[in-house]
């Protein structure tokens, strides 16, 4: 998938990850595992996949029966819309084909449909896939290709990180079931979180914060860190790893059902394996919220009753059966839970004390503690409570 507004082709060649098997195949199947027929009946899109050779389409054509699936739909994004240009070459799937247009095959997108044993072999899977050019260049903002979103049940791919928004932003419009590869910090987006917080969406079964591979597209600028890395786990090549990338879901599964073991406020203070929180008196007390700083989601207190601020990392732990989610600790206080805002002459002061010289430290923009006699921001924190609320704050 092309973002249209993007006017920086090194970005956009840098925004083009394209999703493994494995990693698919992994994330599908707790969904599956969760429900078996959770696509039973349902016609899947997957828009802008470039699907010829997208192992999204390849995935779900394969397993088209096992599924029960009633429909696959898979668009491409026309290469002359992209920004990024990457010397392309149709595949030897089209250009054999009688409809091959050598002029359609840049300028329009291509949709990819399965519904039927075309080739009579008794078996649906990718060899019967029909294919033909769009009327557009496929771009997911079309009429053409929003037509075939409100056809859809589930939607499922992996965008541009820098359009991840407005994809999503289009997917909910239309209230539609989703299943989408984005950042981590994609959840502190304005536009992201609320959907979270109330139960809309939420992070996906595997691979959240943790390595996964993509490949990119030939001459694409990589780390090389990234690139050697992707290599050790496998993928010579063209080829990069991203440490912060994530499924964004509303199909349910099992995973997000699963309490977060925990240890009392007592016993973390004792055996947490963390120094900041071991042998300590207390958790650290916001001076701009009403809650406990927790800078680690398995140092959360299983009996504590107040609110709690914790990494946003902690989503992919969070089971809304065990937790509340209340807002986030942010610049723009949207959930009404600030206890002081700073004034810039406090800020400032703040700022001196901290470093010594002249400056702002903007202590509105997060939870504030106060260490040694200075105020200190902590990293973005998700501000939570226990569904059981039994207990009292310490």
């Amino acid at each position: 998938m092309a973002n249209s507004n993007l006017t920086n082709a090194k970005r956009t060649k840098n925004d083009e990850f394209y999703t493994q098997y494995h990693d698919i195949e992994k994330e599908i199947t707790a969904y599956v595992e969760y429900n078996p027929d959770v696509f039973r009946g349902k016609t899947v899109l997957l828009p802008c996949d470039d699907p010829e050779w997208s192992n999204f389409t390849k995935f779900f054509a394969q397993n088209f029966e096992r599924f029960g699936l009633k429909k696959l739909i898979s668009t491409s994004y026309a290469e002359n819309s992209k920004i990024y240009k990457s010397g392309y070459q149709p595949t030897i799937f089209e250009t054999n084909d009688p409809q091959y247009d050598q002029n359609k095959t840049t300028k329009y997108g291509k949709i990819f449909t399965l519904t039927h044993d075309k080739t009579g072999d008794g078996k649906i899977d990718v060899d019967d896939l029909e294919w033909h050019y769009l009327a557009g260049d496929g771009d997911f903002k079309s009429d053409e290709v929003k037509k075939l979103r409100d056809e859809a049940d589930i939607i499922i791919t992996n965008p541009p990180f820098s359009i991840f928004r407005e994809f999503l932003a289009w997917v909910i419009e239309a209230d539609k079931l989703l299943v989408i590869i984005g950042n981590m910090n994609a959840i502190t987006y304005k536009e992201v979180f609320p959907l979270i917080k109330e139960n809309k969406v939420w992070l996906g079964a595997t691979g959240n914060g943790s390595d996964m591979v993509f490949a990119v597209p030939k001459g694409a600028e990589v780390d090389e860190k990234d690139r050697q890395k992707a290599a050790r786990l496998g993928y010579v090549g063209d080829y990069t790893r991203l440490g912060n990338s994530c499924w964004f879901t509303n199909l349910d599964h099992g995973r997000r059902h699963q309490p977060l073991p925990l240890m009392t406020m007592e016993d973390n203070l004792k055996y947490s394996k963390h120094k900041e929180i071991k042998s300590r008196k207390s958790y650290d007390q916001y001076e701009n919220y009403d809650a406990i700083e927790v800078p680690f989601t398995n140092a959360i207190p299983s009996d504590y009753g107040g609110v709690m601020g914790v990494p946003i990392s902690f989503l992919d732990k969070y089971s809304p059966d065990q937790f509340q989610i209340l807002g986030m600790c942010e610049n723009v206080d949207l959930y009404s839970l600030k206890t002081k805002v700073y004034s810039t002459g406090e800020c400032k002061k703040a700022y001196l004390k901290k470093f010594g010289k002249k400056g702002t430290y903007d202590l509105n923009a997060s939870g504030v503690v106060f260490r040694e006699g200075i105020l200190v921001k902590v990293y973005q924190r998700v501000l939570i409570k226990h569904r059981n609320t039994k207990w009292k704050q310490h």
